[in-house]
């Protein structure tokens, strides 16, 4: 179970914080793009796609958002407990991979309720969903750093005593 020295580690690493970059709040970026350039429809398709997925996250968030929470802090607290306590390597792995994706998702809540209260023209949501991606990518990229520093450290450690 070593997981900081396998490929396919650092593979799903690059993916997961590739597509959190990309979809911004469920939006994909491109959607974005193409409605700023083109408007008409494809404004339309993004302000319609915005407004369900904003509905939709903050109703998952009203309805089961402290279940969720209860969840996510006994599921991470243990994965904390047997990675860095207990020194498993592949709890270790897996928290550094997810447990910052709870901060990207508490930014796409906020970037929700953000949008639920104000105007929803094209440039208010084209700037919140640009905010949102670019904390997200601050975050990811703080993330990359971290894994790999401890990736190595721990590679570098297991590696001179074996």
């Amino acid at each position: 179970m070593r997981s900081f020295s396998n490929l396919w580690y650092w593979i799903v690493l690059a993916v997961v914080w590739s597509s959190a970059s990309h979809w911004a709040m469920g939006v994909p970026y491109d959607l974005l793009v193409r409605a700023r350039r083109a408007g008409g429809q494809a404004e339309q398709d993004l302000l319609d796609i915005v407004r369900i997925n904003r509905n939709r996250l903050l109703y998952i968030t009203e309805v089961s958002g402290l279940a969720i929470l209860g969840f996510s802090c006994f599921f991470f607290s243990g994965l904390a407990m047997l990675g860095f306590y207990y020194s498993v390597e592949f709890a270790q792995a897996v928290f550094l991979l997810l447990f910052p994706v709870c901060f990207v998702m508490l930014i796409n809540i906020s970037t929700a309720r953000k949008l639920r209260q104000g105007d929803t023209s094209l440039d208010i949501v084209g700037k919140s969903l640009i905010r949102c991606r670019i904390y997200t990518q601050i975050i990811g990229m703080i993330s990359i750093l971290i894994t790999s520093l401890w990736g190595m450290y721990q590679n570098f450690s297991i590696g001179a005593l074996g």
